[in-house]
């Protein structure tokens, strides 16, 4: 995938820049070989760094596509970590570990700006559930743009933790994170153990 990526961009450094964890090894099974369909998954918290990511995972999947027919699905995880959520949500109502939210195959698009005209959250809400909504929906604007399959996963807890889990739970292939370097504090937290290859973003793209 990151081969068909390096051409499409025309650049030829950027496995050693983005890949900041390997695929654990693991045997190669007939059924691994002739997979039908493939899943990356993105950590999105709508930082610039983030929306990169994404967009990095819908340009990899629409090659991947384009070369192998291979269905690629991408999808998003946002962690709203435990210390995040005010002393006083958490009297009123305990949020749910986790909530998906699927977005089937979108209608062709004549312009993007028709995404960028649809309702929106009120940008100015300071709660944690609006900013959710709010982060959230710029991910599944993303995906219309690109006229993709798209899912979504609200999770809330340790990052790491519910990173890996969600992982897991959807059997990604790849992540895909806003990190420029194998030495960030969220790539040494999930060194250990962890299902799939782990990928940034390169530095060339700054």
């Amino acid at each position: 995938m990151l081969a068909r990526l390096q051409s499409a961009i025309g650049r030829y450094d950027l496995i050693e820049q983005m890949v900041l964890l390997p695929d654990p090894q693991k045997c190669v099974s007939e059924k691994d070989s002739q997979a039908k369909s493939l899943t990356l998954m993105v950590g999105y918290d709508a930082s610039p760094n983030s929306h990169t990511a994404l967009d990095i995972a819908f340009c990899i999947a629409h090659q991947t596509h384009l070369a192998t027919n291979i269905k690629v699905n991408v999808q998003a995880v946002y962690v709203i970590e435990e210390q995040s959520i005010s002393y006083s949500h958490r009297n009123l109502s305990l949020p749910p570990k986790q909530l998906a939210l699927e977005y089937p195959d979108c209608e062709k698009q004549q312009s993007n700006t028709l995404v960028l005209t649809q309702p929106k959250p009120d940008l100015m809400s300071n709660s944690w559930p609006d900013k959710a909504d709010k982060i959230l929906w710029q991910a599944k604007s993303l995906g219309h743009e690109w006229q993709s399959y798209f899912k979504s996963h609200l999770r809330f807890g340790n990052l790491a933790t519910e990173l890996k889990k969600v992982v897991e739970l959807e059997a990604a292939d790849v992540l895909v994170l806003g990190c420029q370097s194998s030495h960030h504090p969220l790539i040494d937290s999930l060194a250990n153990d962890f299902p799939c290859a782990v990928l940034g973003i390169p530095s060339c793209l700054d």
